[in-house]
Parts: C-alpha cells; structure tokens; sequence
C-alpha cells in the first residue's frame, strides 16, 4: 500500500473500504519477532510442563525432595476403595482437582495419576528426556530471538518511540485502566499508539522473558559448573525453579488477556496489524476529546 497525497500537498494515509484511516504500525521486524516468541513459548509451556510432571512441586532453597516441604504440588492420592483423587496443593491449603490436575481419563480411557494431562504436555507420553530436548532447543532460540529483538528496540528506537511511557501517559494510567473495565478502546489520534497500560504491559513481558532465561539458565547443571554463583541470585536452585514457574504462570495470564483485548478489539484488524503491519484506525466519536 502507498500513502496517497492531499490536494493541499499534506501527505494521506491510504484508508479501507469503509473509510478508516490506515498506519503502518508494525515493522517487519517486529511482526516476526511477536509470531517467533509466540510459536517459541507455545513449545516452552508444554515441555515445561511434561518436565514439571517428572517432579509435580515447587520449594523454596536449595533442597528440593519429595518429603521436604513444598509451596506448591499437584499429586494422586491412592484410596482404598475407589479411584484415586487428584490434589493441587497451595502451602496447606487443598484443592480437589481429579479429572483436571493429579487424576485424568488418559488417551486410552484409563484413570492416569499425572500432574498435567497428556494434551498440554510435550510429548503427550511421559518422557523427562524428550522433554527437556524439545525445551532446551527452544529456550536457546527464544534467547536468540530475544537478544535480536534487544539490539533492534534500541538500535531502531523501538523502545523510545512505541514502549518508553511519557509523563503523559503516567498521569492518564488511572483513566485508561477505567476505560479497560468499562471495554472503551482508544479511537482517533489515541489509536495511533499503544496505551499506557499496553506499554506496561509489553515492558513486564521482556522482563519477565529475560527473567526465565536466568531462572533457566541457575537450573542448568552445566551452567551452575562455570557459575556456581548464578542459583544463589535467587537464593537456590529450587528458588529459581519456583520463580521460572511464576514467571511461567504470569506470561500464560498475559497471554489470556491479551486475546480477550484482542477480540473485543478486533480480530481482524489487530491480526491484519501483525501480519501485514497496517491497522486501521476507528474515527473518534463526534464531541470526544483525545
């Protein structure tokens, strides 16, 4: 698409069939970098979890056995009649979650004890090794991706321009979280940019990126070799764990957000965005003030 010009010599941007305003919002760069990191932590999440499975608890420290105690578990409880009863467990507090956590209907119609279900893990079999091959790979292109998304953020200015929030938008956060709640979305020259909750929101998501790598990386008995100083950052090796599982959880509840946002948004449009960076602009309501 080109820009096409005014009479009056000022520069247009081209427009949709129904009249709305067009901007390219996102570089190609960028739009890789955002479909990469996707595919890349789709894979992370379900051999994190086929790993988690070989040992279903969390601790906080450097020991981490079965019969210390735990902050966080999932696990079957055999019975002596019946079928088993699957548990999360939050410190003491009990959650009965048979056929969804603990205990489920296996591929083969059989009660399997297992932490999470063979369809969220990778591979579907219980395999620590598998596991830990499809998410190492990953986490190393995901580390990759992420330096390179790094170096073009501050090389291009991505971060400055799109990311870094100005007084502006601090002094707008408690009306722009309000108009979250009641679904109102930026229209007109609001809609050019990412709000500021939008920006918070991408910064925490690069933090919390970077923050698993390191947790990652504390877990790792090869890098714990050349910097046995790397798990006592976080207190312990089971310390990191934990906090990667944290982070896990967060970026897992940012993606729930951000597809809600997006359909309340626009599907089409905010997929039109990151794929062919142009997205389309709604015309401020008669009478509002941007």
């Amino acid at each position: 698409m080109s820009a096409e010009t005014a009479e009056d010599g000022v520069q247009e941007h081209p427009r949709t069939g129904t009249g709305r305003e067009l901007i390219y919002r996102h570089t190609v760069f960028v739009r890789l970098s955002h479909w990469f990191n996707a595919f890349c932590f789709a894979v992370l999440l379900m051999s994190g979890l086929q790993i988690f499975n070989a040992h279903p608890m969390l601790h906080w420290g450097v020991k981490g056995d079965e019969a210390d105690p735990s902050l966080f578990s999932i696990y079957a409880e055999e019975q002596l009649e019946g079928p088993p009863i699957g548990w999360l467990q939050i410190g003491s507090a009990k959650f009965n979650t048979t056929g969804v956590l603990g205990v489920f209907t296996d591929r083969d119609g059989f009660l399997s004890g297992r932490a999470f279900p063979w369809w969220i893990t990778l591979p579907s079999y219980q395999s620590l090794a598998e596991g830990r091959r499809w998410h190492f790979f990953f986490a190393w292109l995901l580390a990759i991706n992420g330096f390179a998304y790094l170096i073009y953020g501050f090389a291009a200015g991505h971060f400055r321009r799109d990311l870094a929030p100005t007084g502006k938008d601090v002094r707008g956060l408690g009306r722009s979280i309000l108009d979250h709640l009641r679904f109102r979305h930026p229209r007109g020259d609001a809609a050019r940019r990412y709000n500021v909750l939008q920006k918070f929101a991408y910064l925490a998501v690069i933090f919390l990126f970077a923050l698993m790598i390191v947790t990652g990386l504390s877990m790792s008995p090869g890098i714990d070799s050349a910097a046995p100083w790397l798990p006592d950052l976080f207190g312990g090796r089971q310390s990191a764990r934990t906090i990667h599982f944290i982070a896990a959880v967060s970026l897992v509840l940012f993606v729930l957000i951000h597809l809600f946002e997006v359909l309340l948004a626009g599907v089409f449009n905010e997929l039109r965005s990151m794929i062919t960076g142009w997205f389309s602009v709604r015309p401020d309501k008669p009478g509002r003030q941007t």
